[in-house]
């Protein structure tokens, strides 16, 4: 028990709060404007380089726009903190779900700009198959090798179904 509270232990804060507002503050600008620049660029790369907006939007924007929650779950991991690690990678997926993509639908719906919730098929059932995958490997609270190749792999099968999807054309949603 006094190993496992020593472990438990604050760590003392490398920065002030004020410093550390400051940091986030800026780097959420940077953020921002990076954001900006990198949407405005994707159907130009699309139709260039032939890369459908499926695989673009499901595989390769939520790596580039998760990387600090990716980097901070690893960096954890690594200290030996797996619910914590765990945490992060779950809470910033339901977050998203449950927080981000329902908010951005109203505030496009309130700025009358088409954007809709309707999911095609293909995409619910391979969205569905991928959270019983995350569940199957997190039912148990415990965490493995197997388990995180299981979860790799399990991303690249969607990356790839996705890069393969036929039905890549989205139709416009807007109201007449």
């Amino acid at each position: 028990d006094e190993e496992e509270e020593e472990e438990e232990e604050e760590e003392d804060p490398a920065i002030s709060a004020v410093t550390a507002i400051m940091v986030l503050a800026s780097t959420t600008i940077v953020t921002s404007v990076s954001c900006d620049f990198l949407v405005n660029s994707i159907q130009a790369f699309t139709d260039r380089w032939g890369v459908n907006q499926a695989f673009i939007g499901v595989v390769l924007l939520p790596i580039v726009g998760n990387a600090v929650e990716h980097w901070t779950a690893i960096s954890v991991a690594v200290k030996g903190k797996m619910d914590l690690a765990i945490g992060v990678a779950a809470g910033s997926s339901c977050q998203v779900s449950l927080l981000v993509i329902p908010f951005a639908v109203l505030v496009a719906w309130s700025l009358d700009v088409p954007m809709t919730l309707d999911f095609k098929p293909f995409e619910t059932v391979i969205l569905s198959l991928s959270v019983l995958i995350v569940i199957g490997a997190m039912n148990d609270g415990k965490s493995n090798w197997l388990e995180g190749v299981m979860l790799m792999a399990a991303y690249l099968l969607v990356a790839v179904a996705f890069w393969f999807d036929p039905d890549t054309t989205y139709t416009d949603v807007s109201h007449d």
